[in-house]
């Protein structure tokens, strides 16, 4: 009976060991690599190619340092890096050659790889407590050591490898100074064409470009990661474009850019693949450093639509939210709502849409190349020691339409400034500014503001101040503190503005008129 239990034993053994070693799992320190930060990339490509043949699997990274170059993720693959595992990407340049097929700030062409590069793949996973280090500073450098040279310099071998591999590329005249580098960093993550894609828990740090970069993708879940890119150029951490279903949530963003931001592909480009990103939820994130907290465009030829923002805090950014395109972009920001914000410290506007970003070309008739903004409405927002409160600005052959602003207080330098628009609402919003008014309205018709005003109104300044505006309704406000002038109204083309329901007992003068008014522009 001994030597049968013995027996029975042995094979219970071998084949638990058969088990663990076909159960998807490669440990990469059991697959030729290291955890002394001695470079490893064949070994850490061979377990991704080792585990695709067998149908997938999960390459695991035990606590310790890794380096590595590129690496081209496949089907069905996880990159799991337990806590205290720190993966370094290399800063040798030729670790990311051969160049291949990528977007770079909306335009697809050949270059360098990104560090984590999948193509026309679908079911990948980078996950875990670990911190994935993309050593950055070496392309920062290189960047900045072309931009400041002072006069034409030698090209690099990758200089020309660019200027080989991209015959035929088209571009617009603005963008010609960002071509004639030929210096393209890759993003941290880029996965083009591909579906099903989940990023969770780990940190990103010192991204060469842009950290979380799917293109044309569907279905991305991007949660509970932490980015980190300090002092750095053009590092933004999550850029959906032209991707489909996408998910962002528990996420905490410092980078040298914006934080997240949606995109669609740049100019004709953009416009010739016309893919819209779409289906995009972005909720319960903090952003800090950075140059917008949630920003759509200005790269959105294909289209945005159907985006919701929520639970958010910005805290520090240079902006809030920012919504930005230009004459020449073409493509439509549609169907967009941003709820329960808080914002802080904002050091320009804490919120824009501005059709001006870029260049300020001349009025062209519209066509393809016109972008549009319509149907955007953000509530219940709360700001504090911001720079202006909010800016919107359309192009005269394109007004920005159909806008609400809902339940919003502001503190903070200037008010809401909306020229070139229509159909814009704004309902129980108030701004304390400390410099103008805290509604500016020109060149805009069809505007409601309900319940609107300021906390600390400025003796000799309107609360409201409308220039060439029509079709307006003022309607249920009445200013609680001592208001010496709550409406001044201005210009020619000023009409059909309807005061209606308004208790002005704290008001010294209701309306102001300017010498170009209208007698009858003004109905109470």
């Amino acid at each position: 009976m001994k030597i049968k239990n013995i027996i029975i034993l042995l094979f219970f053994i071998t084949g638990l060991n058969t088990a663990l070693a076909n159960d998807g799992w490669l440990n990469i320190l059991n697959e030729g690599g290291n955890n002394k930060g001695i470079k490893c990339t064949e070994a850490i490509q061979g377990a991704i190619e080792k585990a695709s043949k067998n149908g997938g699997g999960t390459i695991f990274f035990p606590a310790g340092e890794y380096l590595t170059g590129a690496l081209k993720l496949k089907s069905n693959i996880t990159i799991h890096l337990d806590s205290g595992a720190l993966l370094k990407f290399s800063e040798n340049f030729d670790d990311y050659l051969p160049y291949v097929e990528m977007r770079y700030e909306g335009i697809v062409m050949q270059s360098f790889s990104p560090l984590f590069y999948a193509k026309d793949v679908e079911n990948i996973t980078i996950k875990g407590r670990g911190v994935i280090d993309g050593q950055g500073k070496a392309w920062w450098n290189e960047v900045y050591r072309i931009e400041t040279a002072k006069g034409p310099i030698p090209e690099t071998k990758y200089q020309k490898m660019w200027t080989e591999q991209n015959k035929g590329i088209v571009y617009e005249p603005y963008y010609k100074r960002t071509i004639d580098k030929h210096f393209f960093r890759p993003s941290f993550f880029q996965a083009y064409n591909c579906k099903n894609i989940l990023i969770e828990g780990v940190t990103f740090k010192n991204s060469p470009f842009w950290t979380i970069n799917p293109e044309f993708c569907d279905n991305v879940t991007v949660t509970g990661i932490t980015i980190n890119n300090p002092h750095s150029p053009n590092t933004d951490g999550i850029n959906p474009s032209s991707c489909t279903n996408v998910h962002i949530s528990n996420c905490h963003i410092s980078v040298g850019d914006d934080c997240i931001t949606i995109k669609s592909g740049r100019d004709a480009d953009g416009r010739k693949y016309g893919k819209a990103t779409e289906n995009v939820t972005i909720t319960n994130c903090t952003m800090l450093s950075g140059h917008g907290g949630v920003v759509i465009g200005s790269e959105m030829s294909g289209g945005i639509k159907k985006i919701t923002i929520s639970n958010c805090v910005f805290d520090g950014t240079d902006r809030g939210i920012r919504i930005k395109a230009a004459r020449g972009r073409g493509g439509v920001v549609e169907d967009i709502r941003v709820d329960n914000i808080v914002m802080k410290n904002i050091k320009e506007e804490a919120i824009i849409l501005d059709l001006f970003y870029d260049k300020d070309n001349a009025v062209e008739p519209v066509t393809e190349r016109t972008p549009i903004f319509r149907n955007i409405h953000i509530s219940n927002v709360t700001g504090g020691n911001v720079n202006k409160a909010g800016f919107v600005r359309g192009i005269s052959e394109m007004p920005i339409q159909n806008i609400s602003f809902s339940n919003i207080n502001m503190d903070g330098k200037e008010g809401f400034t909306v020229i070139t628009a229509s159909d814009v609402e704004f309902h129980d919003v108030k701004v304390n500014a400390t410099l103008g008014s805290s509604f500016k309205i020109s060149d805009a018709k069809n505007l409601i503001l309900d319940n609107v005003g300021s906390s600390t109104p400025i003796k000799g300044i309107p609360v409201i101040k409308i220039d060439n505006a029509s079709n307006i309704m003022i309607n249920n406000n009445f200013p609680f503190n001592t208001t010496d002038i709550f409406i001044e109204a201005d210009g020619k083309e000023t009409k059909n503005i309807f005061l209606k329901n308004n208790v002005f007992n704290n008001v010294t003068t209701t309306v102001k008129k300017g010498k170009d008014l209208d007698k009858k522009a003004i109905v109470e």
